[in-house]
Protein backbone atom coordinates (compact mmCIF):
# COMPACT_ATOMS: atom_id res chain seq x y z
CA UNK A 1 0.00 0.00 0.00
CA UNK A 2 1.40 3.41 -1.25
CA UNK A 3 0.60 6.61 -2.15
CA UNK A 4 -2.55 9.12 -0.06
CA UNK A 5 -3.87 12.39 -0.82
CA UNK A 6 -1.66 15.44 -1.53
CA UNK A 7 -0.01 16.21 1.73
CA UNK A 8 0.89 19.98 3.23
CA UNK A 9 3.91 21.11 2.66
CA UNK A 10 6.84 20.13 4.77
CA UNK A 11 7.81 21.23 8.56
CA UNK A 12 11.78 22.80 9.01
CA UNK A 13 13.55 21.01 11.17
CA UNK A 14 12.52 21.90 15.40
CA UNK A 15 15.84 24.20 15.21
CA UNK A 16 14.58 26.08 12.59
CA UNK A 17 10.71 26.71 12.74
CA UNK A 18 9.01 24.82 15.94
CA UNK A 19 5.96 22.91 13.60
CA UNK A 20 4.01 23.25 16.92
CA UNK A 21 4.13 27.04 17.56
CA UNK A 22 3.52 27.57 13.34
CA UNK A 23 0.41 24.85 14.03
CA UNK A 24 -0.92 25.65 17.77
CA UNK A 25 -3.93 26.32 15.97
CA UNK A 26 -4.20 24.21 13.97
CA UNK A 27 -3.47 20.60 13.76
CA UNK A 28 -2.19 18.51 10.85
CA UNK A 29 -2.62 15.16 9.83
CA UNK A 30 0.99 14.67 8.82
CA UNK A 31 3.94 17.49 8.89
CA UNK A 32 6.66 15.92 6.17
CA UNK A 33 10.26 17.52 8.16
CA UNK A 34 12.69 18.91 5.33
CA UNK A 35 15.53 20.30 6.73
CA UNK A 36 18.44 22.21 6.61
CA UNK A 37 20.87 19.13 6.26
CA UNK A 38 18.16 17.40 3.59
CA UNK A 39 18.42 21.21 1.83
CA UNK A 40 22.09 20.60 1.75
CA UNK A 41 22.57 16.83 0.74
CA UNK A 42 19.88 17.64 -1.96
CA UNK A 43 22.01 20.59 -3.55
CA UNK A 44 25.16 18.70 -3.13
CA UNK A 45 23.64 16.20 -5.38
CA UNK A 46 22.35 18.45 -8.05
CA UNK A 47 25.57 20.37 -8.45
CA UNK A 48 27.98 16.98 -8.08
CA UNK A 49 26.25 13.73 -9.27
CA UNK A 50 24.81 12.41 -12.30
CA UNK A 51 20.36 13.26 -11.77
CA UNK A 52 19.83 9.63 -12.82
CA UNK A 53 21.21 6.68 -10.73
CA UNK A 54 24.26 8.95 -9.25
CA UNK A 55 26.22 8.05 -6.19
CA UNK A 56 23.31 9.11 -3.89
CA UNK A 57 21.30 6.54 -5.54
CA UNK A 58 23.82 3.52 -5.02
CA UNK A 59 24.54 4.86 -1.14
CA UNK A 60 20.73 4.84 -0.59
CA UNK A 61 19.91 1.47 -1.67
CA UNK A 62 23.38 -0.32 0.54
CA UNK A 63 22.32 2.02 3.26
CA UNK A 64 18.53 0.67 3.24
CA UNK A 65 19.41 -2.68 2.76
CA UNK A 66 21.65 -2.68 5.40
CA UNK A 67 18.78 -0.83 7.85
CA UNK A 68 16.34 -3.76 7.06
CA UNK A 69 19.20 -6.34 7.60
CA UNK A 70 19.40 -7.56 3.83
CA UNK A 71 21.88 -8.17 1.19
CA UNK A 72 20.26 -5.88 -1.12
CA UNK A 73 17.67 -3.26 -1.96
CA UNK A 74 16.84 -1.70 -5.40
CA UNK A 75 15.26 1.85 -5.72
CA UNK A 76 12.26 2.49 -7.82
CA UNK A 77 10.23 5.74 -8.47
CA UNK A 78 7.46 4.82 -6.49
CA UNK A 79 6.03 2.39 -4.23
CA UNK A 80 3.54 0.97 -6.26
CA UNK A 81 6.27 0.30 -8.51
CA UNK A 82 8.18 -1.47 -6.08
CA UNK A 83 5.41 -3.97 -6.04
CA UNK A 84 4.70 -4.56 -9.88
CA UNK A 85 8.39 -4.66 -10.27
CA UNK A 86 8.92 -7.18 -7.35
CA UNK A 87 6.30 -9.48 -9.15
CA UNK A 88 7.68 -9.34 -12.40
CA UNK A 89 10.87 -10.33 -11.26
CA UNK A 90 9.67 -13.18 -9.31
CA UNK A 91 7.57 -14.22 -12.99
CA UNK A 92 4.22 -14.02 -11.86
CA UNK A 93 1.96 -12.28 -14.75
CA UNK A 94 -0.53 -13.49 -16.73
CA UNK A 95 -2.26 -16.72 -15.99
CA UNK A 96 -1.08 -16.65 -12.38
CA UNK A 97 -2.88 -15.19 -9.09
CA UNK A 98 -1.90 -13.10 -5.89
CA UNK A 99 -3.70 -13.57 -2.87
CA UNK A 100 -4.16 -10.05 -0.96
CA UNK A 101 -6.38 -7.73 1.51
CA UNK A 102 -9.10 -5.58 -0.07
CA UNK A 103 -8.49 -3.28 2.90
CA UNK A 104 -5.09 -1.65 1.81
CA UNK A 105 -4.90 1.53 -0.53
CA UNK A 106 -5.66 0.37 -4.18
CA UNK A 107 -1.78 0.46 -5.07
CA UNK A 108 -1.37 -3.13 -3.58
CA UNK A 109 -3.93 -4.88 -5.79
CA UNK A 110 -3.09 -2.68 -9.03
CA UNK A 111 0.49 -3.99 -8.39
CA UNK A 112 -0.86 -6.92 -9.14
CA UNK A 113 -2.96 -6.02 -12.09
CA UNK A 114 0.54 -4.27 -13.17
CA UNK A 115 2.31 -7.39 -13.06
CA UNK A 116 -0.05 -9.07 -15.68
CA UNK A 117 -1.51 -11.45 -12.92
CA UNK A 118 -4.85 -11.05 -11.13
CA UNK A 119 -5.43 -9.96 -7.47
CA UNK A 120 -7.86 -12.75 -5.18
CA UNK A 121 -8.88 -10.99 -2.13
CA UNK A 122 -9.16 -12.51 1.72
CA UNK A 123 -10.77 -10.54 4.44
CA UNK A 124 -8.84 -9.11 7.16
CA UNK A 125 -8.67 -10.65 11.23
CA UNK A 126 -11.77 -11.43 12.82
CA UNK A 127 -10.36 -8.75 15.39
CA UNK A 128 -7.93 -6.35 13.30
CA UNK A 129 -6.77 -4.54 10.52
CA UNK A 130 -4.35 -6.76 8.29
CA UNK A 131 -4.63 -9.85 6.07
CA UNK A 132 -5.97 -12.93 8.03
CA UNK A 133 -3.28 -15.80 7.35
CA UNK A 134 -6.60 -18.45 7.73
CA UNK A 135 -8.72 -17.03 4.81
CA UNK A 136 -5.51 -16.29 3.00
CA UNK A 137 -5.01 -20.12 2.91
CA UNK A 138 -8.37 -20.51 1.99
CA UNK A 139 -8.61 -18.37 -1.09
CA UNK A 140 -5.15 -20.52 -2.53
CA UNK A 141 -6.12 -22.19 -5.54
CA UNK A 142 -3.81 -23.87 -8.53
CA UNK A 143 -3.50 -20.57 -9.88
CA UNK A 144 -1.94 -18.79 -7.15
CA UNK A 145 1.97 -17.81 -6.90
CA UNK A 146 1.86 -15.00 -4.15
CA UNK A 147 0.84 -13.55 -1.11
CA UNK A 148 1.16 -10.01 -0.37
CA UNK A 149 0.15 -9.20 3.23
CA UNK A 150 0.02 -5.71 4.20
CA UNK A 151 2.10 -4.18 7.44
CA UNK A 152 -1.25 -1.81 7.69
CA UNK A 153 -1.03 2.11 9.25
CA UNK A 154 2.67 0.66 10.39
CA UNK A 155 1.26 -2.33 12.18
CA UNK A 156 3.31 -5.58 11.34
CA UNK A 157 1.09 -8.54 9.69
CA UNK A 158 1.33 -12.30 11.16
CA UNK A 159 4.43 -13.07 9.82
CA UNK A 160 5.08 -16.37 11.05
CA UNK A 161 2.09 -17.61 10.37
CA UNK A 162 2.23 -16.39 6.44
CA UNK A 163 5.66 -17.92 6.27
CA UNK A 164 4.32 -21.41 7.15
CA UNK A 165 1.93 -21.14 4.61
CA UNK A 166 4.68 -19.94 2.21
CA UNK A 167 6.98 -22.67 3.36
CA UNK A 168 4.05 -25.52 2.83
CA UNK A 169 2.79 -24.28 -0.54
CA UNK A 170 6.27 -22.74 -2.08
CA UNK A 171 4.04 -19.78 -2.80
CA UNK A 172 6.51 -16.48 -2.52
CA UNK A 173 5.54 -14.13 0.17
CA UNK A 174 6.44 -10.38 -0.61
CA UNK A 175 5.66 -8.06 1.98
CA UNK A 176 3.69 -4.65 1.39
CA UNK A 177 5.60 -2.43 4.20
CA UNK A 178 5.28 0.62 2.14
CA UNK A 179 3.93 2.38 5.55
CA UNK A 180 5.75 0.25 7.61
CA UNK A 181 9.37 1.28 7.83
CA UNK A 182 11.45 0.20 11.04
CA UNK A 183 8.69 -1.62 11.85
CA UNK A 184 9.74 -5.16 13.19
CA UNK A 185 8.27 -8.68 13.85
CA UNK A 186 9.93 -10.64 16.41
CA UNK A 187 14.15 -10.66 15.85
CA UNK A 188 13.81 -9.00 12.06
CA UNK A 189 13.01 -5.70 10.97
CA UNK A 190 9.69 -5.80 8.07
CA UNK A 191 10.71 -6.34 4.46
CA UNK A 192 13.65 -8.89 5.55
CA UNK A 193 11.15 -11.70 6.52
CA UNK A 194 9.78 -13.04 3.05
CA UNK A 195 10.82 -13.31 -0.61
CA UNK A 196 10.54 -9.34 -0.91
CA UNK A 197 9.67 -5.93 0.92
CA UNK A 198 8.35 -2.91 -0.76
CA UNK A 199 8.16 0.28 0.60
CA UNK A 200 7.32 3.82 -0.36
CA UNK A 201 8.64 7.04 0.35
CA UNK A 202 5.75 9.07 -0.44
CA UNK A 203 5.84 12.61 1.73
CA UNK A 204 3.13 10.90 4.37
CA UNK A 205 5.20 7.96 5.26
CA UNK A 206 7.84 7.47 8.28
CA UNK A 207 10.27 8.76 5.83
CA UNK A 208 10.33 10.69 2.77
CA UNK A 209 12.43 11.24 -0.19
CA UNK A 210 11.05 14.56 -0.49
CA UNK A 211 8.50 13.49 -3.20
CA UNK A 212 7.43 9.88 -4.81
CA UNK A 213 9.89 7.08 -4.46
CA UNK A 214 10.17 3.10 -3.42
CA UNK A 215 12.57 1.13 -2.68
CA UNK A 216 12.42 -3.15 -2.96
CA UNK A 217 14.23 -5.04 -0.18
CA UNK A 218 15.59 -8.60 -1.02
CA UNK A 219 17.85 -11.29 0.26
CA UNK A 220 17.77 -13.09 -3.28
CA UNK A 221 20.52 -12.00 -5.63
CA UNK A 222 18.44 -13.13 -9.02
CA UNK A 223 15.42 -11.18 -7.57
CA UNK A 224 17.65 -8.02 -7.45
CA UNK A 225 19.48 -8.14 -10.24
CA UNK A 226 16.22 -8.64 -12.13
CA UNK A 227 14.42 -5.84 -10.49
CA UNK A 228 17.29 -3.64 -11.04
CA UNK A 229 16.80 -4.75 -14.77
CA UNK A 230 13.08 -4.13 -14.92
CA UNK A 231 13.66 -0.97 -13.16
CA UNK A 232 16.21 0.89 -15.72
CA UNK A 233 13.88 -0.10 -18.99
CA UNK A 234 15.28 -3.78 -18.86
CA UNK A 235 19.18 -3.03 -19.86
CA UNK A 236 21.38 -6.11 -19.18
CA UNK A 237 23.48 -5.35 -16.24
CA UNK A 238 26.26 -2.96 -17.41
CA UNK A 239 25.28 -2.07 -21.20
CA UNK A 240 23.56 1.10 -21.78
CA UNK A 241 21.85 -0.17 -25.03
CA UNK A 242 21.42 -4.11 -24.52
CA UNK A 243 17.94 -4.93 -22.90
CA UNK A 244 17.93 -8.08 -21.89
CA UNK A 245 14.18 -7.60 -20.50
CA UNK A 246 10.95 -5.68 -20.84
CA UNK A 247 11.50 -2.72 -18.69
CA UNK A 248 9.83 0.24 -17.43
CA UNK A 249 11.64 3.72 -16.22
CA UNK A 250 10.97 3.75 -12.97
CA UNK A 251 14.59 4.73 -11.45
CA UNK A 252 14.84 6.89 -8.50
CA UNK A 253 16.57 10.34 -8.84
CA UNK A 254 19.64 11.21 -7.37
CA UNK A 255 18.62 14.36 -5.34
CA UNK A 256 15.41 12.41 -3.72
CA UNK A 257 17.89 9.59 -2.68
CA UNK A 258 20.51 12.28 -1.07
CA UNK A 259 17.57 13.29 1.12
CA UNK A 260 16.28 9.89 1.79
CA UNK A 261 20.01 8.92 3.09
CA UNK A 262 19.88 12.07 5.69
CA UNK A 263 16.09 10.53 6.14
CA UNK A 264 16.78 7.64 7.06
CA UNK A 265 19.12 8.51 9.77
CA UNK A 266 16.45 10.28 11.65
CA UNK A 267 14.22 7.19 10.92
CA UNK A 268 14.65 4.97 14.36
CA UNK A 269 14.16 7.98 16.10
CA UNK A 270 11.44 9.28 14.50
CA UNK A 271 9.41 6.28 14.79
CA UNK A 272 10.08 5.93 18.88
CA UNK A 273 8.36 9.35 18.82
CA UNK A 274 5.68 7.77 17.08
CA UNK A 275 5.45 5.43 19.60
CA UNK A 276 5.50 8.15 22.56
CA UNK A 277 2.86 10.10 21.16
CA UNK A 278 0.35 5.97 20.04
CA UNK A 279 1.31 5.49 23.99
CA UNK A 280 -0.22 8.88 25.12
CA UNK A 281 -3.01 8.55 22.57
CA UNK A 282 -3.97 5.11 23.89
CA UNK A 283 -3.84 6.41 27.52
CA UNK A 284 -6.32 9.14 27.22
CA UNK A 285 -8.88 7.13 25.33
CA UNK A 286 -8.93 3.71 26.90
CA UNK A 287 -12.09 2.81 27.80
CA UNK A 288 -13.81 5.93 25.85
CA UNK A 289 -17.25 4.46 24.86
CA UNK A 290 -17.70 4.30 21.20
CA UNK A 291 -14.01 4.02 20.56
CA UNK A 292 -12.27 1.33 19.58
CA UNK A 293 -8.14 1.72 19.37
CA UNK A 294 -5.59 0.17 17.45
CA UNK A 295 -4.62 -3.21 17.78
CA UNK A 296 -2.60 -3.57 20.60
CA UNK A 297 0.85 -4.59 20.53
CA UNK A 298 1.70 -8.57 20.19
CA UNK A 299 4.05 -10.47 21.88
CA UNK A 300 7.48 -9.38 19.57
CA UNK A 301 5.70 -7.12 17.44
CA UNK A 302 6.83 -2.98 16.82
CA UNK A 303 4.66 -1.24 15.39
CA UNK A 304 6.01 2.34 14.09
CA UNK A 305 2.47 3.51 13.85
CA UNK A 306 2.52 5.53 10.32
CA UNK A 307 -1.06 5.92 11.35
CA UNK A 308 -2.78 6.65 14.55
CA UNK A 309 -6.29 4.79 13.55
CA UNK A 310 -9.86 4.63 15.88
CA UNK A 311 -12.44 3.37 14.78
CA UNK A 312 -15.56 4.83 15.66
CA UNK A 313 -19.22 4.23 14.29
CA UNK A 314 -20.02 7.87 14.84
CA UNK A 315 -17.47 8.82 12.33
CA UNK A 316 -18.95 12.27 10.38
CA UNK A 317 -19.73 13.29 13.75
CA UNK A 318 -16.49 13.32 15.52
CA UNK A 319 -14.39 13.92 12.27
CA UNK A 320 -16.74 17.45 11.81
CA UNK A 321 -16.13 17.85 15.64
CA UNK A 322 -12.24 17.95 15.28
CA UNK A 323 -11.93 19.41 12.26
CA UNK A 324 -14.51 22.45 13.44
CA UNK A 325 -11.70 23.15 15.94
CA UNK A 326 -9.05 22.93 13.55
CA UNK A 327 -7.60 19.30 13.98
CA UNK A 328 -7.35 17.58 10.25
CA UNK A 329 -8.18 13.86 10.40
CA UNK A 330 -8.18 11.44 7.29
CA UNK A 331 -10.21 8.01 6.53
CA UNK A 332 -7.73 5.56 5.56
CA UNK A 333 -9.57 3.90 3.65
CA UNK A 334 -13.00 5.01 2.81
CA UNK A 335 -13.90 2.40 0.50
CA UNK A 336 -12.42 -0.73 0.43
CA UNK A 337 -10.03 -1.75 -2.85
CA UNK A 338 -12.86 -5.01 -4.63
CA UNK A 339 -15.72 -1.79 -3.96
CA UNK A 340 -13.72 0.29 -6.14
CA UNK A 341 -15.13 0.96 -9.33
CA UNK A 342 -12.46 -0.99 -11.82
CA UNK A 343 -12.94 -4.06 -9.72
CA UNK A 344 -16.81 -3.55 -9.59
CA UNK A 345 -16.63 -3.31 -13.19
CA UNK A 346 -14.00 -6.17 -13.60
CA UNK A 347 -14.72 -8.82 -11.21
CA UNK A 348 -18.55 -7.73 -10.46
CA UNK A 349 -18.10 -7.74 -6.55
CA UNK A 350 -20.64 -6.41 -4.75
CA UNK A 351 -21.14 -5.16 -1.15
CA UNK A 352 -20.91 -8.32 1.56
CA UNK A 353 -18.39 -9.87 -0.24
CA UNK A 354 -15.53 -8.83 2.18
CA UNK A 355 -17.86 -7.23 5.05
CA UNK A 356 -14.68 -6.91 8.09
CA UNK A 357 -13.19 -4.62 5.55
CA UNK A 358 -16.38 -2.91 4.28
CA UNK A 359 -16.88 -2.54 8.34
CA UNK A 360 -13.28 -0.64 9.07
CA UNK A 361 -14.15 0.99 6.10
CA UNK A 362 -17.26 2.87 7.43
CA UNK A 363 -15.72 3.42 10.30
CA UNK A 364 -11.83 4.31 10.17
CA UNK A 365 -10.85 7.71 11.83
CA UNK A 366 -6.83 8.49 11.14
CA UNK A 367 -5.83 11.13 13.85
CA UNK A 368 -2.84 13.34 13.52
CA UNK A 369 0.59 11.53 13.98
CA UNK A 370 3.60 12.67 13.41
CA UNK A 371 7.43 12.84 15.19
CA UNK A 372 6.76 16.33 16.04
CA UNK A 373 3.27 16.56 17.08
CA UNK A 374 3.38 17.71 21.07
CA UNK A 375 2.25 16.12 23.64
CA UNK A 376 -0.22 18.93 24.84
CA UNK A 377 -1.34 18.81 21.54
CA UNK A 378 -2.55 15.07 21.86
CA UNK A 379 -3.88 15.79 25.26
CA UNK A 380 -5.94 18.85 23.36
CA UNK A 381 -7.15 16.14 20.40
CA UNK A 382 -8.42 13.35 22.95
CA UNK A 383 -10.52 16.10 24.80
CA UNK A 384 -11.72 17.56 21.81
CA UNK A 385 -12.86 14.30 20.31
CA UNK A 386 -14.13 12.99 23.73
CA UNK A 387 -16.40 16.12 23.62
CA UNK A 388 -17.65 15.12 20.08
CA UNK A 389 -18.85 11.53 21.53
CA UNK A 390 -21.09 13.47 23.65
CA UNK A 391 -23.06 15.60 21.02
Amino acid sequence: MTEHAPMPAPAQAQHEVEPHVQHRNRIPLASPIIDAEMKEAALAALENEKLVMGESVHKFEEEFARFCGTKYAVSTASGTAALSITLQALGISHGTEVVTTPFSFIATANAVLHAGAEPVFADVEDSGINLSPGKARARVGPKTRAIIPVHLYGHPSAMDEFLEISLETGLKLVEDACQAHGAEFGSKRVGSIGEAGCFSFYPAKNMTVGGDGGMITTNNAELAEAAGSIRDCGRDKNSKYYMGRIGYTSRLNSVNAAIGRVQLRRLDGWNEARRRLAALYRRHLEGVDGVVLPPSERQGEKPVYHLFVIRTRMREQVKKHLEKNGIETGVHYPVPIHLQTPYRQEYGYMEGAFPLSESLSNEVLSLPMYPTLQEDDVVRICNILKDSLKR
